[in-house]
């Protein structure tokens, strides 16, 4: 059997916004984790009715473990100033799973083609210059309770894992909830259940 080469794209960890004033008009940029291309569409349906004062709300967004759905509009500015542009950053930051929109409220003066172009291309670039991100790579949510004397002992061992520990129940024993890396699982219920001498079971 071949062994599948893990593909690192990387996904945003959290929403950023950056803004910036040229020649007077204001643009607004936003950057947003989306699961697929239907949660791209609410956030952006979202996104234009809290700016429904604003003059254009341009987006673009990739999604898919590959990068291989796309999608763009100018809303209303001229063809291929904005939208396109927008996209053509994110197909270069090698982040999917992403919705980026720019909002401009017009400032009275025009910026003609090559001016919106570089407003909106710039506005994606200063967005993505903050985002915070990590690989796209499959998880698991897992739980299991320990005993509060091995609870240091495994503690210690997390740091060899990707996990993220959502919650601690500290009750007659600890119950720990997280998420790691699937193909992390296996080993790491095998750790716990060695420290825990067979004690701790790990649930995925």
């Amino acid at each position: 059997m071949l062994n599948k080469r893990r593909t690192f794209v990387n996904i945003l960890k959290k929403s950023v916004k950056t803004e910036t004033i040229i020649k007077g008009s204001r643009f607004i940029s936003e950057a947003f984790p989306v699961k697929n291309q239907q949660e791209a569409r609410e956030i952006l349906r979202a996104q234009k009715e809290k700016y429904a004062d604003a003059t254009h709300v341009v987006h673009a967004f990739i999604a898919g473990e590959t990068g291989g759905i796309m999608g763009m509009s100018d809303d209303g500015e001229p063809s291929g100033t904005a939208g396109r542009p927008a996209l053509e950053v994110l197909k270069g930051s090698d982040i999917t799973n992403i919705l980026l929109t720019i909002t401009r409220y017009f400032g009275g003066t025009l910026l003609g083609t090559g001016g919106l172009s570089r407003a909106y291309s710039g506005g994606a670039k200063e967005v993505l210059a903050i985002a915070e991100t990590e690989p796209l790579v499959a998880k698991s949510a897992f739980s299991f309770s320990v005993s509060y004397d091995r609870y240091d002992a495994v503690k210690r061992a997390f740091k060899d894992f990707h996990i993220d520990i959502t919650s601690e129940d500290f009750g007659t024993e600890i119950t720990v909830n997280g998420t790691i890396f699937l193909d992390e699982s296996q080993q790491f219920a095998a750790r716990v259940f060695d420290i825990t001498q067979g004690k701790s079971t790990v649930t995925f």
